[in-house]
Parts: C-alpha cells; structure tokens; sequence
C-alpha cells in the first residue's frame, strides 16, 4: 500500500474513533453543539473513504484511459472543497442557532473537545506533511479539511465553557472561523479546477525545465515548453531545436534532458521533447582534391586541396565557388584530424568523400560538429553533386 493509501485508511479510522467518541460524549452531556460536531465528523469520515477510493482509482490505466486516471484526486478534491464549504455553512448555523440551555456532565463533553483537538491537530500535520512529500493534492486537500475541524472544535468548546461561565461569545469566535474555511475552501476549490480545466504547471518548474535545457550546448532554442497537471503528476511536452543532424546523438541528448528534468521536477509521469535540427541559410559544401584539382582525391588528409561551394537554401546551383589550400596535407602526424578541424574553422556542413572514415579521427570530429559526411561513387566534382541533387 503506498504512503497515500495509508494515510486516506488512517484517516478513516481517526475520524470513525472521532466521531464515537463526540457522539457519546454528547449523549451523555446534552450538548446540541457537542452533537452537531459530531456529525460534522462523520461527513469528515465520508470524506475520508472518498480520498481513498479516489486514490485507490487514481492509478489505474487502462485503454479507455491510456494517461490514467490521475485526475479523479482533482475531482475529489473539489468534492471536498464543497464539504468545507458546508462545514463553513453547518458552524455559523450552529452559531446562530446556539442557546443558553445548560450541559450535564459538562466535564465529558469538555475531556471529548480536548481529546479531539489534540488528535485531529497531530493527524492534519502528519496527512500535511505526507501530502507534500507525494504531491498528492486530495491528501493535502483532506488535511486542509480536518485543520479546520481544530477551529470548529474549540468553538465547540468555547460554547461549552462560556456556558459554564454565563458568557455566549462563541458566536463572534464561530463567524470568524467561517471566515477561514471559506477562504481555505476556495483556494482547495481553484487549485482542483486549474488541474481539471489543464491549466499551466508552476512557473518554479517550468523554470527549471528551461534551464536544464539551456545547460546543453546542442539546445539552439526551445521553440515551445507546455505543462499540465493531473493529480499529483505532471505531463511536459517541449519542442526545441538542436545543433546536430545525427539521430543517435539526437535521441541521446534528448534521453538525457529526459532524465535531468525528472532528477530535478517530482511527479513526472510523461515528458515528450520534440527536437528539430537547425536550418541554415546557407550551406557550404567541401569536396577534397587531386593535386591536378580536376578529381576527388581517395586521400582525405593528405589532398593538397578543397573544393568548397556555397548553396543558398532550397536552391541547386552555388553562389559561390572556390579552391582552397589544404596547409595540413604535408603534416606528419594527425594529418586526417587537423584537415578536419580545418575544415571546421572553415564553417562547413557537408563533406563529400570517396572512402568511409569508419572510426578513424576525422569522423569524431565532424561528428561531434554536426557536420555531415556523404559518400559519393564518382571521382569527378560535378558528378558528385548531381549524385545529390545539386550543380557546379
């Protein structure tokens, strides 16, 4: 059973003890006020098995209801804010209706009052503070609910004592605790309706969100971040953009932000993270070349030369053209990785070979630049290109 199933069961019994305990101590007292608070704790108890049923259903999935039935807390949680409105209503009537008749055996009624307030105290801060820990807005609303039978109880026990002594300011006391439960009530209600009416989560995790995206040097923008929630779980869907045209390293990095995000916000049942590469204007396009500059050269790092053309977007033919000195061909060592970064500096996104790299050092290097590799079937330049679509 999990923590908020507990708690929901507990409360059950604590209010079912509650309630034979009042409903005693006001048959043997007389008390109308006693009586009438003991069945305010009896529609705390209905409460109660209605937080646990809503929790016990909450979890459920099914195919009628893929995303689960999350949202059943939120409704009940509006249930309950309507029962603690008609706690607010049941007390000022109880005030207004109150007399100066006397209490026999005013001692039990007083002994029950304070047996009362001490336990439903203790038990609202436990249900509380479990509430919080699972986020669970049906536990937190029930906690609101039996607070506010602490204040009803000591009304109680003002009338009671202020009997005892001749004086009536229950009343007074009675409308200012109303006050608290209507206020209490609508905050329960709104925060139950926002989740119902898919309203936006808390800016707090939104922002985090965003910031564990703007953490990640291949997040060029984030084009859309929603969230909403039901129940105690949330549901995140962002559209963002990323520097990178390779699908493995474009599911990793989203896995990651996936993960980060659910480290850092609780209660995420779902997060969907669409991801777009980034759009160039203009693409450059480097194919490398024989010494006599008319093929393509099988040598990656050691052609002396680079053919390297300019395309517009959405357009076939290059609005510029150019042969471009490779100053690493002569290098002793790391030709292939130096040519690449060269390459790099030089603001290219496509690179046109004759051979694999396979695992040698040029392919980490474009790799990890976003820069694609094509392999092409000719050794002449022109050819290349129309093996792509495009013309020199």
């Amino acid at each position: 059973m999990k923590p908020g199933e507990k708690v929901a069961l507990l409360a059950i019994i604590v209010n079912f003890i509650l309630f034979i305990v009042k409903y005693a101590a006001a048959f043997f007292s007389g008390s109308i006020s006693l009586k009438a608070e003991a069945f305010h704790t009896f529609a705390d108890l209905i409460g109660s098995v209605t937080v646990f049923i809503g929790l016990k259903l909450a979890k459920r999935k099914s195919k009628l209801f893929p995303y689960g039935l999350y949202k059943i807390e939120n409704i009940f949680s509006v249930i309950i804010a309507g029962v603690i409105f008609y706690t607010g209503y049941e007390i000022a009537l109880e005030a207004k209706n109150i007399t100066a008749a006397a209490v026999a055996h005013s001692e039990v009624a007083i002994l029950s009052l304070l047996f009362s307030i001490a336990v439903t105290f203790l038990f609202a801060r436990y249900e509380k503070k479990v509430g919080q820990k699972i986020n669970s807005p049906m536990i937190l609303a029930d906690a609101a609910h039996i607070h506010m039978d602490v204040l009803s109880n000591i009304v109680v026990l003002g009338a009671i004592l202020s009997n005892l002594m001749g004086y009536h300011i229950e009343k007074f006391a009675a409308f200012i605790v109303v006050l608290f439960i209507i206020k209490t009530g609508w905050h329960i209600l709104i925060d139950g309706l926002r989740v119902l009416l898919d309203a936006s989560i808390d800016p707090e995790s939104l922002g985090k969100v965003v910031k564990i995206m703007e953490q990640v040097p291949e997040v060029v923008e984030i084009k859309m971040l929603t969230g909403r929630s039901s129940g105690a779980f949330k549901f995140i869907e962002a559209t963002i953009v990323l520097q990178t045209h390779d699908l493995d390293k474009a599911h990793f990095l989203v896995d990651k932000i996936e993960y980060d995000v659910k480290k850092a916000v609780s209660n995420i049942d779902q997060m969907l993270i669409h991801y777009e590469p980034v759009e160039k204007e203009d693409l450059l396009y480097a194919v490398p070349l024989t010494d006599d500059k008319s093929r393509i050269s099988e040598h990656f790092g050691e052609a002396k030369y680079f053919l390297l053309a300019a395309f517009k977007k959405n357009e076939k033919k290059p609005w510029k053209v150019e042969c471009v000195n490779n100053p690493y061909s002569i290098s002793e060592k790391s030709k292939g990785i130096l040519t690449a970064e060269f390459l790099v500096t030089k603001g290219v996104a496509v690179i046109l070979v004759k051979n694999a790299f396979d695992k040698k050092g040029p392919a980490y290097v474009f790799s990890d630049k976003n820069i694609e590799v094509i392999l092409t079937t000719t050794d002449i330049p022109s050819e290349a290109f129309k093996e792509i679509s495009l013309s020199l």
